[in-house]
């Protein structure tokens, strides 16, 4: 017999025609990816606070692509998990889901790609429907012009000469991630809360609601009426206004509410 809460959420997610799924650090944390924060998160003794700015990228380019050199081979090496499969095998069957997700790696995307996952029915295009607030490790942009694109190979960090450079006006190229001080990218913003706003419930997992504007969007959706499901192991500050809140670890919470939605 399932639990009421698990039965509540799965009620409220299948009597919704339009759900927006707001992702953090912990739906990732379980496939291996560190959160880069605290005294585990220190790189050659720097924070990512040290490195993660305009400023430190105007002042060592060199340095700040080592660090996202680094951290693109480890992402690479980790999958996605049973959250990462569920959330992506439910958006294939279900048309009116979007997800919003605050992490710059790419087991989401990677996870719609799975061949367990694409056996799934597809009832609507995926596209649009995959929204990235703070960027991807595996883009790049560049420093002068409007170029951005996907960015997958290895960065030789050894000097400032062999850094990427724009192949349309040869600028320095930078990792297409909103580094601290920065604006949100005002796209995948602006068709988020959009989603948030339209959405009937919002199922919020892995993330504490303490970043914004990006946690905004749980509560733009419970303005908007919807109902509100939160999947963490910890606190968050979500849970004042949840309808329903799962304690639990995403890989094992998410995939049991959502086989039956």
């Amino acid at each position: 017999m399932l639990r009421p809460d698990l039965t509540r959420a799965r009620e409220l997610l299948a009597a919704a025609a339009r759900v927006v799924v707001l992702t953090g650090a912990g739906v990732s944390a379980e496939s291996g990816v560190p959160t880069f924060r605290g005294a585990g998160g220190l790189w050659k003794q720097f924070r990512p606070e040290d490195l993660a700015t305009p400023e430190a990228f105007a002042r060592d380019p060199r340095l700040v692509w080592e660090w996202y050199g680094w951290r693109r081979a480890l992402v690479a090496q980790c999958r996605p998990n049973p959250a990462h499969l569920a959330i992506a095998r439910w958006m294939r069957a279900q048309a009116g889901v979007t997800l919003v997700t605050q992490n710059v790696d790419d087991l989401h995307e990677r996870a719609a790609e799975d061949p367990a996952v694409v056996s799934t029915p597809l009832a609507a295009p995926l596209e649009g429907r995959f929204l990235k607030l703070h960027g991807s490790l595996f883009r790049s942009k560049c420093t002068r012009c409007t170029h951005v694109a996907e960015h997958r190979e290895r960065v030789d960090a050894s000097s400032a000469d062999t850094l990427p450079r724009c192949p349309s006006c040869g600028a320095l190229l930078r990792p297409d991630v909103v580094w601290f001080g920065e604006m949100l990218p005002p796209g995948a913003t602006r068709a988020a809360f959009a989603a948030a706003g339209r959405a009937q419930a919002c199922l919020v997992v892995g993330t504490k609601g303490a970043v914004y504007p990006a946690a905004g969007v749980a509560h733009e959706a419970q303005a908007a009426g919807a109902a509100v499901i939160v999947v963490d192991p910890g606190e968050t500050d979500y849970d004042a206004m949840a309808d329903v809140r799962l304690v639990g670890a995403a890989g094992e919470v998410v995939p049991a509410i959502l086989e039956g939605c």
